[in-house]
């Protein structure tokens, strides 16, 4: 990789996490998990979604936890709105949420099933808007545009997109704003079927740079169903530099679904705590607090009644220095005790523990001379990595 993308990462648990879950959830626990999110370091959260409770009932009373929860100075707090009544209604929280930023985009879904199931439109109805959407960017003197394809790599129920097919439907898009002069900056990737595989996901996105240099932000909006979301992000991210911008959304816990894509709450997201422990290992520092967000990972289990998918909130980050595991803890073998992590000792009482004497190493930075190897081994003349 040649340098890191610029990452604009939102939290989207409380949105497209929450919409699958049960709607009877109180108002009093989304509020709790709301205010436990923003405590994360977390810099951009979704509180959901100003919608007819007859579509999406779980934001029924998405009014109540706006009037209940804390803001947090330095979060910015975004929303969902499909129509202007929705939009007016947000209106009356705005602060503490932002202002949605008036942006035109050309869009399109490679499933003309998913899209009748998703949004009541064919996908020749979608193009059909292509035309008027540009006229509206000419009228307002709009200088950069935007495309967008949702299940670009395929769906449940036409089976695999091909490179070429998705290719070719966001040239037609390109191609219709170059003609109004509008110069395409932005481009959308959305996964709501989950499937994207990295290999494919690369592809795409080199694809796309290699042949409108011009496009530097990219939003990737991938489902990890099939469990290979992480995997498709890092994938895409080794075709980015500092002059690109990644926009991510991510779930904690991973929660989040999809009731038209035939999979329920298998249809999960990528778990907000693995993307960013993922990040910090690469040395990428994210601003937050990993181990608060696990806490708030396992208070969203509460609210939800039941576990959640994620991987880090489990086995916790790869410990460093001083939150290295007790070498003598006893036998870690479910899921509760090995919270320890976070919980302490107090994790793992009444385990069975084999250990007669305490256990020592050299290896601990505790040992005698152990700072002093370390530097020893960094000086030591570093071995050429293969090929």
């Amino acid at each position: 990789m040649a340098g890191f993308p610029k990452i604009l990462h939102t939290e989207e648990g409380m949105r497209d996490g929450l919409q699958i879950e049960n709607a009877n959830i109180p108002i009093a626990a989304k509020i709790r998990l709301l205010n436990a999110l923003s405590e994360t370091g977390l810099r951009e959260i979704n509180v959901g979604s100003f919608v007819s409770p007859k579509y999406t009932p779980q934001m029924a009373k998405v009014d109540e936890l706006m009037q209940g929860f804390t803001p947090k100075p330095g979060v910015k707090y975004t929303y969902t709105a499909l129509n202007d009544r929705g939009n007016e209604r947000a209106k009356e929280y705005t602060p503490p949420l932002s202002p949605k930023v008036s942006e035109l985009w050309t869009r399109v879904d490679m499933c003309d099933v998913f899209a009748q199931r998703n949004t009541n439109r064919t996908q020749a109805q979608q193009m059909a808007v292509w035309p008027k959407t540009i006229e509206k960017a000419v009228a307002k003197g709009v200088t950069e545009g935007g495309m967008s394809i949702s299940n670009v790599w395929g769906s449940n129920w036409i089976g695999e997109a091909t490179f070429e097919q998705h290719m070719l439907m966001f040239d037609k898009m390109y191609r219709m704003w170059d003609e109004a002069g509008i110069k395409v900056t932005k481009i959308g990737m959305a996964d709501a079927t989950s499937w994207c595989m990295p290999h494919q996901v690369e592809r795409t996105v080199a694809g796309i740079k290699e042949r409108w240099p011009s496009i530097k932000d990219f939003n990737l909006h991938l489902h990890n169903g099939r469990g290979v979301g992480l995997a498709s992000i890092y994938a895409a991210m080794r075709h980015f530099d500092g002059n690109d911008t990644m926009r991510l959304q991510t779930t904690i816990g991973g929660m989040a679904g999809c009731p038209y894509c035939g999979n329920g709450r298998a249809a999960m997201m990528i778990a907000t705590e693995d993307v960013m422990h993922m990040f910090e290992e690469m040395g990428i520092d994210t601003g937050v607090d990993l181990y608060k967000l696990i806490e708030a990972v396992w208070l969203a289990e509460e609210v939800v009644g039941h576990s959640l998918y994620g991987f880090v909130s489990k086995a916790g980050p790869r410990p460093h220095f001083d939150k290295l595991y007790a070498m003598d803890m006893p036998h870690i073998e479910t899921l509760e005790q090995a919270k320890h992590f976070i919980k302490g000792p107090k994790a793992y009482e009444g385990a069975h523990s084999p250990w007669q004497e305490p256990i020592t190493s050299f290896m601990r930075p505790e040992a005698p001379g152990y700072k002093e190897k370390l530097a020893k081994a960094a000086a030591a003349p570093q071995l050429k990595a293969v090929g």
